[in-house]
């Protein structure tokens, strides 16, 4: 039994949920989202909540279910409180900035990288070292950040780059004479 997939997923005030087939539409204050649920298990409407049950016992229908109610829980936090992500630049001369829908990021490279920011997400630079990325979709948000941070990972000698806000980057000890 999925401990998580027993829990229905509660609807907070202010949002709204509407079941079709397979497919959960989720409505909040930050905007709406949808969620094509696995074969293996369904949802229904229950006292305000909405409940993700299995359609037979079998390993990948337990999986789904625990997997299909932590997506919905997700998507119910996005559309209410929404996701944000931080991340900073360590460097001499390394910088972020905007420039209307690009993020501009000076890394070490001869040249400048330039991201075009994708639609439904939110990005701010407070400093030219830090960079927070919001939306209300956790998996996008996530995304976003990750392919970011690949323009100029953390090395372990100096951590020069971009890494996680709390991030840990484990160092090394350099040559010896």
């Amino acid at each position: 039994m999925s401990r998580i997939g027993k829990k229905p997923v509660a609807l907070p005030a202010g949002v709204t949920a509407n079941i079709a087939g397979q497919t959960v539409s989720i409505k909040g204050p930050k905007g709406a989202l949808q969620l094509a649920l696995h074969d293996d298990v369904v949802a229904k409407m229950d006292k305000g909540a909405v409940q993700i049950d299995p359609r037979e016992d079998t390993k990948r229908a337990r999986a789904m279910w625990g997997m299909s109610r932590a997506l919905l829980a997700n998507i119910v936090t996005g559309v209410t409180k929404g996701f944000e992500k931080r991340l900073e630049i360590t460097g001499v001369g390394y910088r972020a900035a905007l420039q209307g829908k690009n993020l501009q990021l000076l890394l070490g490279y001869s040249h400048e990288v330039n991201y075009p920011i994708p639609d439904g997400i939110a990005i701010v630079t407070p400093r030219p070292t830090e960079i927070v990325i919001s939306g209300i979709d956790k998996q996008r948000v996530g995304q976003v950040a990750a392919e970011i941070r690949d323009f100029r990972p953390p090395e372990p000698y100096k951590g020069k780059g971009v890494k996680y806000a709390g991030e840990y980057i484990f160092r090394k000890e350099g040559k010896k004479k």
